[in-house]
């Protein structure tokens, strides 16, 4: 019998919880949320048509234009990850980065000692629905990241580096690779002042894609790191024998490797694993820092500062229907598209 034979399932599985929007996880990953937004058919100025009429409380991240999204507020101290599957996302931020990204970009900003950005959701479509998916991981920062300045990174869908795998049954996997490593394939590089930028913090974000009835064994990490998958979508999937339902998070063992059979329809998987940081979390509301003291600090700078003037005429500004996917950084001194990104 193996060693992974010996260790049961109650050993290898700590946890599994039921997701309807927040995954509270741990150091160093803060939380991550899913937003899936039925948007309806946009208008010229791209504000839905119809308002929705369920009791999600949309008014709250409505601009005062009615494109939906979330206009300028600020961070400090951690790094949002926000990931696109469907729809697109308008970014504008305080130091005068901008940009369009959609589905299956991926948007890394590192926002430092303080950062005001805006995320809207323009509704491009004027012939059909505008169905929005998007996570948004907040990932901590270390206490000397935390002053560092911020850093904005595009990850266009393009250049983010796939795995196929393909199992004794011919039936394959693909496994996106966001960060760190998945065997021998090396992800885009992050942010130099990113946690997850060390190889030796083993920051390792995949977005998994299982064909009908794939197995896949993703391998051991280091015994101190802390590992989490979110089955997102599919009627069910297998971790080491245990029936895994919809939209559940799994805290799994982190030493030893770890089987996936999925169901009988595609599953999708967003699998986080690394390295804690080991430091004291202070979080109140958009800033997190290591103690109540530099909370207050942090926000007394924010009312003096606001982190930089907003450079911007609108608190919730977009671009024009017909602007391809870009970033733009510093004011417009760079401009890249994914076509001719590096």
């Amino acid at each position: 019998m193996s060693e992974q034979e010996k260790i049961s399932n109650h050993e290898i599985i700590y946890a599994i919880q039921p997701i309807e929007f927040r995954l509270d996880l741990k150091d160093p990953f803060l939380f991550t949320a899913h937003h899936i937004d039925h948007f309806p058919i946009g208008n010229e100025q791209m504000q839905p048509v119809t308002p929705p009429t369920d009791e999600k409380p949309y008014r709250m991240y409505y601009s005062e234009t009615g494109v939906p999204g979330f206009p300028e507020h600020p961070h400090t101290g951690f790094e949002t990850i926000t990931f696109v599957e469907s729809g697109y996302v308008d970014h504008f931020d305080s130091l005068g980065n901008s940009g369009r990204y959609g589905a299956g970009d991926v948007q890394w900003l590192s926002t430092g000692n303080g950062i005001e950005h805006c995320e809207m959701f323009p509704l491009l479509h004027t012939d059909k629905e505008n169905p929005f998916e998007l996570f948004q991981i907040w990932f901590n920062s270390s206490p000397q990241e935390k002053t560092e300045d911020p850093a904005y990174k595009m990850m266009w869908r393009e250049h983010i580096p796939h795995v196929i795998e393909t199992d004794a049954q011919g039936v394959k996997t693909d496994i996106r690779v966001v960060s760190g490593e998945f065997k021998s394939q090396q992800a885009l590089e992050r942010p130099k002042n990113s946690w997850a930028h060390a190889k030796e913090n083993k920051v390792n974000i995949f977005m998994i894609q299982l064909d009908p009835h794939a197995e896949l064994t993703i391998p051991a990490t280091t015994a101190t790191s802390n590992r989490f998958c979110y089955f997102y979508n599919g009627p069910t999937l297998e971790i080491e024998g245990e029936t895994i339902p919809f939209k559940h998070l799994v805290e799994l063992k982190s030493d030893v490797d770890i089987h996936l059979k999925n169901g009988a329809e595609i599953g999708r998987i967003m699998w986080l694993e690394g390295e804690p940081i080991g430091a004291p979390v202070a979080m109140r509301g958009p800033f997190v820092l290591n103690s109540d003291e530099e909370l207050n600090t942090a926000f007394a700078r924010y009312r003096q500062t606001h982190f930089g003037k907003w450079p911007w005429e609108s608190t919730a500004p977009v671009f024009k229907r017909d602007q391809p996917r870009f970033a733009s950084y510093n004011k417009g001194e760079e401009v890249e598209y994914p076509e001719t990104a590096s």
